[in-house]
């Protein structure tokens, strides 16, 4: 998703990733419709979007192991 469509986004890291490293992923869940992740070290590069659905079973998949 080009970054001018993310007008309005607000950015997070996870408090997983200790707040300073640059090596990690950001994610915005402000927008409707859709979940933005982007690569922190780019952050005007591409970002993917996902629907709240796919996000949500994404994290499941990851919280459980199946990931």
């Amino acid at each position: 998703m080009p970054p001018s469509d993310l007008n309005g986004a607000v950015w997070r890291k996870s408090s997983y990733s200790g707040g300073s490293s640059d090596n990690c992923v950001e994610v915005a869940m402000n927008l409707p419709g859709i979940v933005a992740v982007r690569d922190s070290k780019d952050p005007s590069g591409p970002a993917l979007a996902f629907s709240p659905t796919a996000w949500n079973d994404f994290l499941t998949g990851i919280r459980s192991g199946e990931i």
